[in-house]
């Protein structure tokens, strides 16, 4: 990362361009982190079609740009694939190591909700990948989210076995009124 901080920040739409430095972002989260589960680096062609199928949906995949650096990324997807979880999503965030602790998961987690919450979304779910992840749990109960389960040594990775926190935040009117009619 050779960008000057004072190069001015921006929250914006992932493009197909930031596909190289999204992929290298989640490649040392596979390599080096507990935050994800996957135990096998993916290659630019599986994010890109992973990136495609979330806005294939109408939901949002943003990044954190500062100068032409990708600082990191974040998006949602519907929790579940049955349509009965149609308001209901899981957000994603990832961050290079360079720019962790500096609050960007913050601002990326805050215009992620905001946009859901503009496309109706009622309820985000953080499905944290290592109890200890600490990071992750502090910028999703600084943003609101409530812990709604532990899922007990769910993944094993580094030789270890790992919990999966759940949290959960509702967005704009929640479950006090049911959805306009139609969707």
């Amino acid at each position: 990362m050779s960008e000057p901080s004072s190069a001015r920040l921006l929250i914006r739409p992932s493009t197909d361009a930031d596909l190289p430095q999204i992929t290298a972002i989640y490649a040392e989260a596979v390599l080096n982190g507990t935050g994800t589960f996957e135990l096998e680096v993916q290659d630019e062609a599986e994010m890109g079609k992973r990136r495609a199928e979330v806005l294939g949906k109408g939901l949002p995949w943003l990044v954190a740009e500062r100068g032409a650096q990708v600082l990191g990324y974040a998006y949602a997807n519907h929790f579940r694939p049955r349509r009965a979880y149609r308001f209901c999503v899981e957000d994603s965030i990832y961050l290079h190591p360079d720019a962790r602790g500096q609050g960007l998961g913050s601002l990326l987690l805050a215009e992620l909700m905001a946009r859901c919450q503009a496309l109706g979304v009622r309820q985000m779910v953080a499905v944290i990948g290592d109890s200890q992840n600490l990071g992750s749990v502090g910028v999703h109960r600084r943003a609101g989210f409530e812990h709604t389960g532990l899922l007990k040594s769910a993944g094993w990775k580094f030789d270890r076995w790992l919990d999966v926190v759940m949290m959960q935040k509702a967005l704009g009117n929640g479950d006090s009124l049911p959805p306009a009619a139609g969707q």
